[in-house]
Protein backbone atom coordinates (compact mmCIF):
# COMPACT_ATOMS: atom_id res chain seq x y z
CA UNK A 1 0.00 0.00 0.00
CA UNK A 2 1.58 3.24 -1.18
CA UNK A 3 4.97 1.56 -1.66
CA UNK A 4 5.58 3.16 -5.06
CA UNK A 5 4.76 6.61 -3.69
CA UNK A 6 7.10 6.20 -0.71
CA UNK A 7 9.88 5.06 -3.04
CA UNK A 8 9.30 7.94 -5.44
CA UNK A 9 8.58 10.81 -3.04
CA UNK A 10 9.89 9.66 0.33
CA UNK A 11 8.33 10.28 3.75
CA UNK A 12 9.93 13.70 4.19
CA UNK A 13 8.60 14.97 0.88
CA UNK A 14 5.10 13.70 1.70
CA UNK A 15 5.17 15.63 4.98
CA UNK A 16 6.41 18.76 3.20
CA UNK A 17 3.50 18.55 0.74
CA UNK A 18 1.23 19.31 3.70
CA UNK A 19 3.45 21.51 5.90
CA UNK A 20 4.67 23.99 3.26
CA UNK A 21 1.23 25.06 1.94
CA UNK A 22 -0.11 25.09 5.50
CA UNK A 23 2.57 27.59 6.58
CA UNK A 24 2.11 29.74 3.47
CA UNK A 25 -1.66 29.85 3.93
CA UNK A 26 -1.38 30.58 7.66
CA UNK A 27 1.01 33.48 7.09
CA UNK A 28 -1.06 34.98 4.28
CA UNK A 29 -4.33 35.26 6.21
CA UNK A 30 -3.36 38.24 8.42
CA UNK A 31 -2.17 40.08 5.30
CA UNK A 32 -5.45 39.31 3.51
CA UNK A 33 -7.41 40.67 6.45
CA UNK A 34 -5.72 44.04 6.05
CA UNK A 35 -6.18 43.99 2.27
CA UNK A 36 -9.84 43.04 2.66
CA UNK A 37 -10.43 45.90 5.07
CA UNK A 38 -8.72 48.36 2.72
CA UNK A 39 -10.80 47.14 -0.25
CA UNK A 40 -14.05 46.93 1.68
CA UNK A 41 -14.40 43.24 0.79
CA UNK A 42 -16.74 42.35 3.64
CA UNK A 43 -19.43 39.73 4.00
CA UNK A 44 -22.73 41.65 4.04
CA UNK A 45 -25.13 40.84 6.88
CA UNK A 46 -28.64 39.78 5.85
CA UNK A 47 -31.56 37.76 7.19
CA UNK A 48 -29.84 34.59 5.97
CA UNK A 49 -26.37 35.21 7.43
CA UNK A 50 -25.28 34.04 10.87
CA UNK A 51 -22.27 36.30 11.39
CA UNK A 52 -22.12 39.67 13.07
CA UNK A 53 -20.00 42.64 12.08
CA UNK A 54 -17.61 43.06 9.18
CA UNK A 55 -15.78 39.88 8.20
CA UNK A 56 -13.40 39.90 5.24
CA UNK A 57 -14.52 37.37 2.63
CA UNK A 58 -11.50 36.83 0.39
CA UNK A 59 -9.79 34.17 2.51
CA UNK A 60 -9.76 31.79 -0.43
CA UNK A 61 -6.85 33.81 -1.82
CA UNK A 62 -4.65 32.26 0.88
CA UNK A 63 -5.69 28.71 -0.05
CA UNK A 64 -5.29 29.32 -3.78
CA UNK A 65 -1.89 31.02 -3.44
CA UNK A 66 -0.51 28.40 -1.04
CA UNK A 67 -1.66 25.60 -3.33
CA UNK A 68 -0.23 27.13 -6.51
CA UNK A 69 3.12 28.06 -4.95
CA UNK A 70 3.58 24.59 -3.46
CA UNK A 71 2.56 22.93 -6.71
CA UNK A 72 5.25 24.96 -8.48
CA UNK A 73 7.83 23.89 -5.89
CA UNK A 74 7.07 20.19 -5.60
CA UNK A 75 5.08 18.95 -8.57
CA UNK A 76 6.16 18.42 -12.15
CA UNK A 77 3.32 19.65 -14.35
CA UNK A 78 1.97 17.83 -17.37
CA UNK A 79 -0.84 18.56 -19.81
CA UNK A 80 -3.51 17.12 -17.52
CA UNK A 81 -2.30 18.97 -14.43
CA UNK A 82 -1.94 22.21 -16.40
CA UNK A 83 -5.54 21.87 -17.57
CA UNK A 84 -6.74 21.47 -13.98
CA UNK A 85 -4.63 24.39 -12.74
CA UNK A 86 -5.78 26.73 -15.52
CA UNK A 87 -9.40 25.75 -14.92
CA UNK A 88 -8.88 26.20 -11.18
CA UNK A 89 -7.50 29.69 -11.80
CA UNK A 90 -10.54 30.57 -13.91
CA UNK A 91 -12.96 29.43 -11.20
CA UNK A 92 -10.91 31.21 -8.51
CA UNK A 93 -10.95 34.51 -10.40
CA UNK A 94 -14.69 34.26 -11.01
CA UNK A 95 -15.22 33.73 -7.30
CA UNK A 96 -12.86 36.53 -6.35
CA UNK A 97 -14.63 39.05 -8.60
CA UNK A 98 -17.95 37.88 -7.13
CA UNK A 99 -16.60 38.42 -3.62
CA UNK A 100 -15.72 41.98 -4.61
CA UNK A 101 -18.71 43.13 -6.66
CA UNK A 102 -21.41 40.37 -6.50
CA UNK A 103 -21.62 38.99 -10.03
CA UNK A 104 -25.00 38.02 -11.56
CA UNK A 105 -25.77 34.29 -11.21
CA UNK A 106 -25.56 33.69 -14.99
CA UNK A 107 -22.11 35.28 -15.18
CA UNK A 108 -20.87 33.05 -12.35
CA UNK A 109 -22.33 30.01 -14.09
CA UNK A 110 -20.63 31.04 -17.33
CA UNK A 111 -17.30 31.14 -15.53
CA UNK A 112 -17.92 27.69 -14.07
CA UNK A 113 -18.76 26.31 -17.51
CA UNK A 114 -15.53 27.71 -18.95
CA UNK A 115 -13.51 26.22 -16.07
CA UNK A 116 -15.14 22.80 -16.54
CA UNK A 117 -14.47 22.84 -20.29
CA UNK A 118 -10.85 23.82 -19.70
CA UNK A 119 -10.32 20.78 -17.47
CA UNK A 120 -12.05 18.52 -19.97
CA UNK A 121 -10.49 19.88 -23.19
CA UNK A 122 -7.03 20.99 -22.08
CA UNK A 123 -6.66 18.53 -19.23
CA UNK A 124 -8.41 15.60 -20.87
CA UNK A 125 -10.48 14.97 -17.74
CA UNK A 126 -13.31 12.50 -18.35
CA UNK A 127 -15.15 9.78 -16.53
CA UNK A 128 -14.70 7.04 -19.13
CA UNK A 129 -15.84 3.72 -17.69
CA UNK A 130 -17.87 3.48 -14.49
CA UNK A 131 -16.89 0.56 -12.29
CA UNK A 132 -19.71 -0.62 -10.05
CA UNK A 133 -19.65 -3.07 -7.13
CA UNK A 134 -18.97 -6.76 -7.63
CA UNK A 135 -17.12 -6.42 -10.94
CA UNK A 136 -19.85 -4.69 -12.96
CA UNK A 137 -18.63 -1.99 -15.39
CA UNK A 138 -20.36 0.42 -17.75
CA UNK A 139 -18.60 2.01 -20.72
CA UNK A 140 -19.94 5.58 -20.77
CA UNK A 141 -18.87 6.37 -24.34
CA UNK A 142 -20.02 9.83 -25.48
CA UNK A 143 -22.17 10.19 -22.37
CA UNK A 144 -18.90 10.40 -20.43
CA UNK A 145 -18.32 14.03 -21.43
CA UNK A 146 -21.83 15.05 -20.37
CA UNK A 147 -21.54 13.31 -17.00
CA UNK A 148 -18.06 14.75 -16.46
CA UNK A 149 -19.27 18.28 -17.25
CA UNK A 150 -22.20 18.14 -14.84
CA UNK A 151 -20.10 16.41 -12.19
CA UNK A 152 -17.55 19.25 -12.15
CA UNK A 153 -20.26 21.95 -12.13
CA UNK A 154 -22.29 20.10 -9.51
CA UNK A 155 -19.50 19.44 -7.01
CA UNK A 156 -18.12 22.96 -7.47
CA UNK A 157 -21.49 24.40 -6.45
CA UNK A 158 -22.15 21.80 -3.76
CA UNK A 159 -19.09 22.89 -1.77
CA UNK A 160 -20.04 26.53 -2.30
CA UNK A 161 -23.62 25.94 -1.10
CA UNK A 162 -22.56 24.46 2.24
CA UNK A 163 -20.37 27.48 2.94
CA UNK A 164 -22.99 28.77 5.37
CA UNK A 165 -21.31 28.41 8.76
CA UNK A 166 -17.83 29.26 10.03
CA UNK A 167 -15.34 26.62 8.92
CA UNK A 168 -17.95 24.34 7.38
CA UNK A 169 -16.90 24.18 3.72
CA UNK A 170 -13.19 24.35 4.64
CA UNK A 171 -13.43 21.59 7.26
CA UNK A 172 -15.50 19.28 5.09
CA UNK A 173 -13.07 19.86 2.21
CA UNK A 174 -10.19 18.91 4.53
CA UNK A 175 -11.89 15.60 5.41
CA UNK A 176 -12.66 14.91 1.74
CA UNK A 177 -9.14 15.78 0.61
CA UNK A 178 -7.61 13.65 3.36
CA UNK A 179 -9.72 10.70 2.23
CA UNK A 180 -8.87 11.22 -1.44
CA UNK A 181 -5.20 11.53 -0.52
CA UNK A 182 -5.29 8.33 1.54
CA UNK A 183 -6.99 6.30 -1.18
CA UNK A 184 -4.67 7.81 -3.81
CA UNK A 185 -1.72 6.77 -1.64
CA UNK A 186 -3.16 3.26 -1.21
CA UNK A 187 -3.54 3.01 -5.01
CA UNK A 188 -0.03 4.36 -5.63
CA UNK A 189 -1.52 7.28 -7.55
CA UNK A 190 1.24 9.86 -7.14
CA UNK A 191 -0.48 12.71 -8.99
CA UNK A 192 -3.74 12.61 -7.02
CA UNK A 193 -1.95 12.04 -3.71
CA UNK A 194 0.36 15.01 -4.27
CA UNK A 195 -2.35 17.47 -5.27
CA UNK A 196 -4.77 16.33 -2.57
CA UNK A 197 -2.13 16.67 0.17
CA UNK A 198 -1.06 20.12 -1.02
CA UNK A 199 -4.63 21.44 -1.06
CA UNK A 200 -5.22 19.73 2.30
CA UNK A 201 -2.25 21.61 3.77
CA UNK A 202 -3.39 24.94 2.32
CA UNK A 203 -6.85 24.43 3.83
CA UNK A 204 -5.43 23.40 7.23
CA UNK A 205 -3.43 26.63 7.41
CA UNK A 206 -6.60 28.64 6.79
CA UNK A 207 -9.01 26.77 9.09
CA UNK A 208 -7.84 28.25 12.44
CA UNK A 209 -8.91 31.71 11.23
CA UNK A 210 -12.12 30.40 9.66
CA UNK A 211 -13.45 28.24 12.49
CA UNK A 212 -16.13 29.74 14.74
CA UNK A 213 -15.94 32.59 15.53
CA UNK A 214 -14.41 33.26 12.11
CA UNK A 215 -12.19 36.28 11.61
CA UNK A 216 -12.16 35.71 7.84
CA UNK A 217 -14.38 33.84 5.37
CA UNK A 218 -13.21 31.57 2.56
CA UNK A 219 -15.54 33.43 0.18
CA UNK A 220 -16.73 32.27 -3.22
CA UNK A 221 -13.16 32.38 -4.49
CA UNK A 222 -12.17 29.74 -1.95
CA UNK A 223 -15.32 27.60 -1.86
CA UNK A 224 -15.61 27.42 -5.65
CA UNK A 225 -11.90 26.66 -6.00
CA UNK A 226 -12.05 23.89 -3.39
CA UNK A 227 -15.15 22.38 -5.00
CA UNK A 228 -13.67 22.51 -8.48
CA UNK A 229 -10.37 20.94 -7.48
CA UNK A 230 -12.08 18.19 -5.47
CA UNK A 231 -14.32 17.42 -8.46
CA UNK A 232 -11.29 17.10 -10.75
CA UNK A 233 -9.27 15.04 -8.25
CA UNK A 234 -12.14 12.59 -7.84
CA UNK A 235 -12.29 12.02 -11.60
CA UNK A 236 -8.53 11.46 -11.79
CA UNK A 237 -7.98 9.16 -8.89
CA UNK A 238 -10.35 6.25 -8.90
CA UNK A 239 -10.37 4.65 -12.35
CA UNK A 240 -9.86 1.08 -11.31
CA UNK A 241 -11.92 -2.04 -11.72
CA UNK A 242 -11.24 -2.75 -8.05
CA UNK A 243 -14.12 -0.57 -6.87
CA UNK A 244 -16.70 2.11 -7.59
CA UNK A 245 -15.36 4.84 -9.87
CA UNK A 246 -17.98 7.55 -9.47
CA UNK A 247 -19.68 6.06 -6.42
CA UNK A 248 -16.61 6.51 -4.24
CA UNK A 249 -16.39 10.31 -4.54
CA UNK A 250 -20.18 10.49 -4.19
CA UNK A 251 -19.87 8.75 -0.82
CA UNK A 252 -17.06 11.01 0.37
CA UNK A 253 -18.99 14.10 -0.72
CA UNK A 254 -22.31 12.83 0.63
CA UNK A 255 -23.01 15.86 2.86
CA UNK A 256 -22.67 18.62 0.23
CA UNK A 257 -24.24 16.50 -2.54
CA UNK A 258 -27.27 15.47 -0.46
CA UNK A 259 -27.77 18.99 0.88
CA UNK A 260 -27.72 20.35 -2.69
CA UNK A 261 -30.17 17.73 -4.02
CA UNK A 262 -32.54 18.26 -1.09
CA UNK A 263 -32.39 22.03 -1.61
CA UNK A 264 -33.33 21.59 -5.29
CA UNK A 265 -36.27 19.33 -4.40
CA UNK A 266 -37.41 21.55 -1.53
CA UNK A 267 -37.40 24.72 -3.61
CA UNK A 268 -39.03 22.96 -6.55
CA UNK A 269 -41.89 21.81 -4.32
CA UNK A 270 -42.27 25.36 -3.02
CA UNK A 271 -42.32 26.71 -6.56
CA UNK A 272 -39.31 28.96 -6.06
CA UNK A 273 -36.06 29.30 -8.00
CA UNK A 274 -33.10 27.16 -6.96
CA UNK A 275 -31.00 30.33 -6.71
CA UNK A 276 -33.36 31.69 -4.04
CA UNK A 277 -31.63 31.28 -0.70
CA UNK A 278 -33.23 29.95 2.47
CA UNK A 279 -32.39 28.89 6.01
CA UNK A 280 -33.32 25.26 5.55
CA UNK A 281 -29.96 23.78 4.60
CA UNK A 282 -28.60 20.92 6.67
CA UNK A 283 -26.43 23.21 8.76
CA UNK A 284 -29.36 25.55 9.44
CA UNK A 285 -31.49 22.58 10.61
CA UNK A 286 -28.79 21.56 13.08
CA UNK A 287 -28.15 25.08 14.29
CA UNK A 288 -31.69 26.40 14.62
CA UNK A 289 -34.22 23.56 14.61
CA UNK A 290 -32.14 21.26 16.81
CA UNK A 291 -30.56 24.15 18.76
CA UNK A 292 -27.03 22.78 18.51
CA UNK A 293 -25.50 26.20 18.11
CA UNK A 294 -22.92 27.32 15.58
CA UNK A 295 -19.85 25.36 16.66
CA UNK A 296 -21.66 22.10 17.47
CA UNK A 297 -23.58 22.18 14.17
CA UNK A 298 -20.29 22.40 12.27
CA UNK A 299 -18.66 19.66 14.36
CA UNK A 300 -21.71 17.43 13.78
CA UNK A 301 -21.33 17.79 10.02
CA UNK A 302 -17.60 17.08 10.31
CA UNK A 303 -18.56 13.84 12.08
CA UNK A 304 -21.14 12.86 9.47
CA UNK A 305 -18.65 13.55 6.66
CA UNK A 306 -16.02 11.49 8.47
CA UNK A 307 -18.41 8.54 8.85
CA UNK A 308 -19.18 8.53 5.13
CA UNK A 309 -15.46 8.90 4.37
CA UNK A 310 -14.78 5.86 6.56
CA UNK A 311 -17.42 3.87 4.65
CA UNK A 312 -15.68 4.79 1.41
CA UNK A 313 -12.31 3.67 2.77
CA UNK A 314 -13.81 0.43 4.06
CA UNK A 315 -15.31 -0.12 0.58
CA UNK A 316 -11.85 0.12 -0.92
CA UNK A 317 -10.46 -2.63 1.29
CA UNK A 318 -13.63 -4.71 1.71
CA UNK A 319 -16.38 -3.87 -0.76
CA UNK A 320 -19.24 -5.77 0.90
CA UNK A 321 -18.68 -4.39 4.40
CA UNK A 322 -18.27 -0.89 2.99
CA UNK A 323 -21.57 -1.09 1.12
CA UNK A 324 -23.38 -2.41 4.22
CA UNK A 325 -21.99 0.46 6.28
CA UNK A 326 -23.00 2.92 3.57
CA UNK A 327 -26.56 1.55 3.48
CA UNK A 328 -26.84 1.92 7.26
CA UNK A 329 -25.60 5.52 7.09
CA UNK A 330 -27.96 6.41 4.24
CA UNK A 331 -30.97 4.99 6.09
CA UNK A 332 -29.98 6.94 9.21
CA UNK A 333 -29.63 10.12 7.19
CA UNK A 334 -33.01 9.58 5.50
CA UNK A 335 -34.68 9.20 8.91
CA UNK A 336 -33.05 12.46 9.99
CA UNK A 337 -34.33 14.24 6.86
CA UNK A 338 -37.85 12.98 7.50
CA UNK A 339 -37.80 13.75 11.23
CA UNK A 340 -36.70 17.35 10.64
CA UNK A 341 -39.05 17.96 7.67
CA UNK A 342 -36.01 18.98 5.64
CA UNK A 343 -37.79 18.38 2.32
CA UNK A 344 -41.33 19.10 3.50
CA UNK A 345 -43.77 17.99 6.21
CA UNK A 346 -45.30 15.28 4.01
CA UNK A 347 -42.11 13.44 3.08
CA UNK A 348 -41.97 10.55 5.62
CA UNK A 349 -41.67 7.23 3.72
CA UNK A 350 -39.60 5.38 6.36
CA UNK A 351 -41.21 6.99 9.42
CA UNK A 352 -44.65 6.55 7.85
CA UNK A 353 -43.98 2.84 7.31
CA UNK A 354 -42.79 2.53 10.91
CA UNK A 355 -45.99 4.18 12.17
CA UNK A 356 -48.16 1.81 10.15
CA UNK A 357 -46.29 -1.28 11.39
CA UNK A 358 -45.62 -0.51 15.05
CA UNK A 359 -47.28 2.84 15.77
CA UNK A 360 -44.01 4.72 16.37
CA UNK A 361 -42.83 7.40 16.13
CA UNK A 362 -46.09 9.24 16.67
CA UNK A 363 -46.92 12.22 14.48
CA UNK A 364 -45.96 15.59 15.88
CA UNK A 365 -49.59 16.71 16.02
CA UNK A 366 -50.76 13.54 17.78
Amino acid sequence: MGVAILETLGKTRLVLLVIVPMIISFLLVPILKRIGVALGAYAVESERTVHKGKVVRIGGVAIYTAFMVTMALFNKADTQINGILIGGTVIFLVGLVDDMIDLPALVKLGGQIIAALVAMILGGISLGTIYLPFGVSIDMGMISMIVTFFWIIGITNAINLIDGLDGLSTGISIIVLGTIGFIGFSMNNIGVTTMALILLGASLGFLPFNFHPASIFVGDCGALFLGYMIACFSLLGFKTAAFITLGFPVVILFVPISDTIIAIIRRKLKGISFSTGDREHLHHILMYKLNLGHRNAVLSLYLVTTLFAISAIVSFFHETWGILLLIALCISFEIFVEATDMINKRWHPILGLSRRICGYPKKKDD
